[in-house]
């Protein structure tokens, strides 16, 4: 299996992406980190991540899923309205491949508008409010998983949600 994380290029939760990075280590999953510059990204904590791929350059097809790191960098380089990134989403969700999404990542797929009747953990109040306007369904839960879109309530439930995720999903 092959993974793309998708961090935003200043602010993201380093608590996230390294767990992600733990568990599809442990599993074998190889990966890649994108996003939309080719330069080093700034993380909350101070982790500076150098991108091996621009999402602008990705090709859908070599990969099995795609995680959304969560962070306020996504907020603040407003990532739902990002259309390479929606347009990626598109792709990744009409060919059935994992789309992961961490707490306030949770407007992008909202937004590339693929979460219609799913239930959509997160705990972030303008992510609920676009899950609701493109007729998803909030929920409490520490994750959800509707066929290829899994969504994780926060930060602090990602380790959780990740032991399961990849249990059910293999390798």
């Amino acid at each position: 299996m092959r993974f793309l994380i998708f961090i935003p290029p200043k602010d993201f939760r380093d608590e996230s992406l390294s767990m992600v990075k733990l568990f599809f280590d442990k599993w074998g999953i190889r990966y890649m980190v994108t996003s939309y510059t080719s330069s080093d990204c700034m993380g909350l904590h101070g982790a500076v991540v150098r991108p091996d791929i621009n999402t602008s350059k990705v090709n859908y097809e070599e990969y099995d899923g795609i995680v959304l790191v969560d962070g306020s960098g996504s907020d603040e380089y407003k990532l739902q309205d990002y259309r390479p990134l929606l347009d990626l989403m598109l792709l990744f969700d009409q060919k059935k491949r994992y789309i992961i999404s961490i707490n306030n990542t949770a407007k992008i797929p909202a937004r590339a508008n693929i979460v219609n009747n799913a239930k959509i953990a997160t705990d972030d109040e303008e992510s609920i409010r676009l899950v609701r306007l493109f007729h998803g369904v909030p929920s409490e839960k520490p994750f959800e998983m509707n066929g290829n879109l899994i969504t994780i309530r926060n930060s602090k439930d990602v380790e959780e949600a990740m032991q399961v995720i990849l249990e059910r999903i293999g390798k």
